[in-house]
């Protein structure tokens, strides 16, 4: 009875529209995609696949609380022009904004959580591992957006793959940019920044320039 309810007071026009559109009707009636009132849907232009077995909720956007965040301005945006694609349940909080570029692929494992005001953006790939979670104001981008080059002309910042292992946690304010890739089982610490390859299973990584600060860790939520 409680999860009708629920589910009642998480039915919006948004969540109607968003399933409707990007799955086929026998799916999109089960709304395995809840998306807040405060979600602006900017560009729904791409595709949003789910992998897996179908289920109300599997997916809620937008919702959620936690105490920093200005709950009666802070709204969700979400810029789909190439493919969002999920591998099971994720729950991304209020205030967080998501851009997938065209051509470019967003792929978000089982048991995801997100918490709020963090940013994604897409312009080549960034694929997220089962288990994990990113906390809230953090960034992970595989893109400078601005185009560089150097004396020859040649340009040499081009996107690069962003890579998050299994039961990875992302601390709060975080950024992770073009190359960064994160071994299973991690952490990086809060305010830290990572732009390459870390090595070593169960690790703590953490600081500007990021180091390892410890081995051999388990964590849970």
């Amino acid at each position: 009875m409680k999860k009708a309810l629920k589910l009642l007071l998480r039915l919006n026009f948004k969540t109607i529209y968003f399933n409707l559109k990007y799955f086929p009707f026998k799916v999109a009636i089960k709304l395995p995609v809840l998306i807040g009132r405060k979600v602006f849907l900017s560009r729904m232009n791409g595709r949003v696949i789910i992998n897996g077995p179908i289920s109300t909720g599997l997916i809620q956007i937008g919702y959620g609380k936690v105490c920093i965040t200005d709950f009666k301005r802070s709204r969700a945006i979400l810029e789909i022009d190439g493919d969002l694609i999920f591998n099971g349940r994720a729950f991304i909080m209020q205030g967080c904004k998501i851009n997938v570029m065209q051509n470019a692929q967003l792929i978000i494992g089982d048991d995801f959580n997100m918490s709020v005001e963090c940013v994604i953006i897409a312009q080549k790939k960034i694929q997220i591992g089962n288990s994990s979670g990113i906390s809230w104001e953090s960034l992970v981008m595989d893109t400078d957006f601005h185009h560089i080059y150097d004396e020859d002309g040649v340009e040499f910042n081009q996107p690069k793959e962003i890579i998050i292992g299994d039961k990875v946690w992302v601390g709060c304010k975080c950024t992770l940019l073009k190359g960064a890739e994160i071994p299973s089982g991690s952490i990086v610490a809060a305010n830290s920044m990572v732009t390459k390859k870390l090595s070593g299973e169960k690790s703590i990584f953490g600081g500007n320039p990021i180091r390892t600060l410890k081995n051999n860790i388990t964590w849970k939520y």
